[in-house]
């Protein structure tokens, strides 16, 4: 089985497998006495810690020797003794507390009492049996050694003290009184210190023990804690996590998995079962694919379209190897979640973004007519004036006196050489002719003045007419640009605006510039809306004077840089970061798109937009960085 099939196992909530394995190996002895000693312990000692379980098992195990033991000698040794009632009297007595104290082991909750009673019984036979016997070879027995080890594992240091204290007074200070023999008592003193030489190692040995179950039990109960928070983690998501085996069993599966399965399956799978056989054979085929490349080392992640309750749903689907030890794959962790909603949010979002380049190209074509519309606008004032001019003029020519001269010479036609030698007025035509020749003249040409400045100012129309036709192509098409000429004819739109309310431009265009390829008619959107941003800026401020400075230049990397700058109202540094952000302005009649429209379309060619300002009343700059070819 893999290694996290049995980590997994333990987890509360979550449902381990049981898949099928080859044939085990039968237990070996060392398991099968492990299990008969479990077997004489209570449920509670068998539920216990580690340390407890063990000294547990050593009771039984020491119980049943020394019953073992008691059984061998009332069958082999009692009828040989001296007086064979009381060595049976005193072995059946030992057995019958030896069998109890098992039988107490089976329902108690602590080897305690057990362990207390068993240490008791072995420290009093060994010394009664020393009595008895009276010899020194008995009471420095090497089985007195017992003692000490024993009732230190089991009841600890304090109460193997005491026990190792009494065991070593009777072989060094009671039996060499009661029984005394000659050079006796440096034996039997000797053999009392062993026994307590064997109490102190027992104790040190017991402590490291303790510091090593103690390291081992705050290790599990880690390994708990973590397991615990594992299963919460797992059981609390609302995504689908399953794990598998390498031949594609289901190790685990938390709940969403579950509920996934019984939408897509029609019930739940079994613990153990193929997650892929319930798959229609080609799905099953690409899945086994994936599940092959997954345990090869690869993560692949994919996106499947599914139905379920009638609503069609979007699954992001991610496969992990599963490592075990040496970094080999064992397994493979299938995860996926639900997004349906950021789908949906995406496509919204398109369509919005969609709709607001709609939008951006509607405002920068009002932007651009506002502009045509002002300056055509600003000459036909001019052409109204002139057209005054020529209509007064027209009117004030004295084209009576022509009629009259006329009138005069055809009433004297048959005498006209009396008339210009005789009659007065003859003789004042020709002055008259001469006055009336240099008034016509002086009129036409004022008459030619004037039409000549209509004639510029419809001229005028019509090159800001035949600029924008020039502009008014599809968005989006990437051609090559001058740079300069882009830039004179966004200054075209607004030339009028800026000489009415005295708004000097200066242009500093660095040579020689190669044409860029760029969507014209977003970046003469870009230029036409930071003029008019200029402009608006120049008009709130106090500077007596007002001027925009035009900037081009390549910078360090290579890139088109196109700088508008004003010394007019500045910006503050709070609102610097927000400049760009739909919505904002410090104009009052202002809306807080243009900016964010620009930057979106500088955006869009591959460039960026900035601003700087040093604060108020400092002016500002605004810089557009553009490669000099669009990106792919």
């Amino acid at each position: 089985m893999p290694i996290t099939s049995t980590l997994e196992a333990g987890l509360h909530g979550v449902r381990p497998s049981q898949p099928s394995l080859p044939s085990l190996p039968r237990p070996g002895l060392w398991a099968r006495v492990l299990a008969r000693l479990d077997a004489c312990l209570s449920e509670t000692l068998r539920q216990g810690s580690p340390v407890e379980l063990s000294r547990g098992r050593l009771l039984v195990g020491i119980l049943g020797m020394l019953l073992l033991f008691d059984a061998l000698v009332l069958l082999f040794y009692v009828r040989v003794t001296p007086d064979p009632l009381r060595t049976g009297t005193v072995q059946l007595t030992c057995m019958v507390l030896f069998a109890a104290t098992l039988w107490r082991l089976r329902r108690t909750r602590s080897i305690r009492v057990p362990a207390w009673i068993l240490c008791f019984l072995v420290t009093a036979a060994m010394s009664a049996e020393s009595w008895r016997a009276g010899t020194q070879a008995v009471a420095v027995n090497a089985m007195t050694m017992l003692v000490p080890m024993l009732t230190v594992y089991l009841l600890g240091v304090r109460w193997g003290l005491f026990f190792s204290l009494l065991t070593a007074a009777n072989m060094g200070l009671v039996h060499p009184y009661l029984f005394p023999a000659p050079g006796g008592a440096a034996l039997n003193l000797y053999s009392a210190l062993f026994v307590l030489c064997g109490w102190l190692v027992s104790w040190m040995f017991l402590a490291s023990r303790d510091e090593a179950d103690a390291a081992l039990e705050q290790a599990l109960r880690t390994l708990r804690e973590s397991e615990d928070k594992l299963v919460s983690l797992v059981e609390s998501t609302d995504d689908p996590v399953c794990s598998l085996d390498t031949a594609g069993r289901i190790l685990t599966l938390n709940q969403a998995g579950t509920a996934l399965c019984r939408h897509l399956f029609g019930g739940e799978p079994l613990p153990g079962s193929s997650l892929f056989d319930a798959l229609p054979p080609e799905q099953r085929t690409q899945w086994k694919e994936r599940a092959g490349r997954t345990l090869q080392g690869e993560h692949v992640r994919l996106q499947l379209n599914l139905v379920m309750e009638g609503r069609p749903r979007v699954m992001d689907i991610n496969l992990s190897p599963l490592l075990g030890a040496g970094r080999r794959p064992v397994g493979m962790t299938l995860f996926g979640r639900d997004i349906t909603a950021l789908k949906e949010a995406e496509a919204r979002l398109g369509e919005l973004h969609r709709n607001l380049l709609d939008v951006s190209r509607q405002a920068g074509m009002a932007e651009m007519a506002n502009g045509i519309l002002h300056n055509v606008g600003n000459t036909l004032n001019s052409v109204t004036v002139s057209a005054g001019v020529l209509t007064q003029r027209l009117r004030g020519l004295r084209m009576s006196g022509v009629a009259r001269a006329s009138a005069l010479l055809r009433e004297h036609a048959h005498d006209l050489a009396s008339f210009f030698t005789r009659d007065p007025r003859g003789q004042q035509f020709q002055q008259y002719l001469e006055l009336l020749s240099q008034n016509l003249t002086t009129e036409q040409e004022a008459l030619l003045a004037e039409a000549r400045t209509l004639d510029q100012n419809v001229e005028h129309i019509k090159a800001v007419v035949s600029m924008q036709q020039s502009h008014a192509r599809v968005a989006g098409v990437v051609e090559q640009v001058s740079v300069p000429q882009l830039l004179d004819d966004a200054l075209r739109l607004h030339t009028v605006s800026f000489e009415r309310v005295g708004i000097q431009v200066r242009t500093d265009y660095a040579s020689p510039l190669p044409p860029v390829l760029v969507d014209r008619h977003r970046l003469l959107q870009i230029l036409i809306n930071l003029l008019s941003n200029a402009r608006h800026a120049l008009l709130d401020s106090r500077q007596p004077d007002k001027h925009i400075v035009l900037r081009v230049e390549r910078s360090p990397e290579g890139r088109l840089r196109i700088h508008v700058s004003d010394n007019g109202v500045g910006i503050l540094a709070e609102n610097l970061p927000r400049i760009f952000t739909q919505g904002f302005t410090t104009k009052k009649d202002g809306h807080g798109f243009g900016l964010h429209i620009s930057v979106l379309a500088a955006g869009e060619m591959g460039g960026s937009l900035t601003c700087a300002s040093a604060g108020p009343g400092q002016g500002a700059t605004f810089t557009i960085e553009l490669p000099w070819e669009p990106r792919a």
